[in-house]
C-alpha cells in the first residue's frame, strides 16, 4: 500500500487520540467509585439481616411481655374478687381461711409474674437499642452509599464530555486521511489491542519496542517514503520520520 508520508504521519495524531480514548474507557470502567459502591452495598445487606434478626428479637420480647401482662391482669382480678368476698365477710370460717391462703399464693404470684416481666422490659430496652444502633449504621452507610454514587456519577460525566471531545476531534483528522489507509489501521488497531500505527524511533518499532537489525532494518531503510510499511514482529504500521534513525 501507498500513502503520502504525510498522511502516515498525520496516522498518529489518529493513534494518539484513540489511545486517549481508550485509556477513558478504561477509567471509566475502572473508577474506584465502583468498587467503593459495591462494599458499601455488601455492609447495607449484612446490616439489613442483622437488623431483621434484631427486629425479631424485639418482636418477640413484645409478645412475651404482653402475655405476661395478661396473666399480671388475671392473677390482679382474680385476687380482687378474693378480697371482694372477703371483705362481704358472709362466708364460713373454713372458706375464709381457704380464702385468706389463695390470696397470699396469688400476691406471691402476682410478685414473679412483674419481676419476669420486669426483666424482660430490661432485655427488651436492650434490644431496642441494639435495633436502633444497627438502623443508625444503616442510615449512615446509605449516606455514604449515596455521596460514592453521586461522586462516580460526576466522574462519569467528566470523563464522557472528555469522550465526547476527543471522538469530535478525530472525526475531521480521519476524514482527511485515504479510506484504505484508515481501513487498514483500524483493523490493525483492533487486532492489536488498540495500538495500529506507532512510530520509528531510532530504528526501533514503537509498537512492539523491538530494534530493527539486518535484512529488516534495510528493508525498512530502503523502502520509498509513500510505502506503508508493517513491522515483521507485531504488524503495526510502522511510521518513519527524521527521528526514525534510518
Amino acid at each position: 500500500m501507498r500513502a503520502d508520508p504525510k498522511d502516515q504521519q498525520r496516522l498518529l495524531d489518529v493513534q494518539a487520540i484513540d489511545t486517549a480514548l481508550q485509556q477513558l474507557a478504561h477509567r471509566k470502567k475502572n473508577l474506584p467509585e465502583f468498587a467503593e459502591v459495591a462494599g458499601l452495598t455488601k455492609v447495607i445487606s449484612a446490616l439489613e439481616d442483622e437488623r431483621a434478626r434484631a427486629e425479631v428479637e424485639v418482636d418477640d420480647l413484645d409478645r412475651d411481655i404482653s402475655k405476661l401482662e395478661k396473666e399480671v391482669e388475671s392473677v390482679r382480678q382474680r385476687a380482687q374478687r378474693d378480697q371482694d368476698r372477703l371483705t362481704d365477710g358472709r362466708l364460713p370460717a373454713r372458706e375464709l381461711t381457704a380464702l385468706e391462703h389463695e390470696m397470699v399464693s396469688l400476691k406471691r404470684r402476682q410478685a414473679e409474674l412483674e419481676d419476669a416481666e420486669l426483666e424482660l422490659m430490661e432485655k427488651r430496652e436492650t434490644a431496642q437499642a441494639a435495633l436502633d444502633a444497627v438502623d443508625e449504621k444503616i442510615a449512615s452507610a446509605r449516606e455514604r452509599r449515596e455521596g460514592t454514587e453521586a461522586k462516580r456519577d460526576a466522574a462519569l460525566g467528566e470523563l464522557s464530555k472528555e469522550e465526547e471531545w476527543k471522538a469530535s476531534a478525530r472525526k475531521p483528522l480521519v476524514a482527511d486521511l485515504p479510506a484504505d489507509l484508515v481501513t487498514l489501521y483500524d483493523k490493525i488497531r483492533a487486532d492489536s489491542g488498540g495500538l495500529g500505527a506507532a512510530l520509528v524511533r531510532h530504528g526501533q518499532c514503537g509498537g512492539c519496542r523491538l530494534e530493527l537489525y539486518g535484512a529488516d532494518r534495510a528493508r525498512v531503510k530502503a523502502a520509498p517514503a509513500d510505502e506503508v510499511l508493517r513491522c515483521e514482529e507485531c504488524r503495526r504500521i510502522m511510521v518513519r520520520t527524521s527521528e526514525s534513525g534510518l
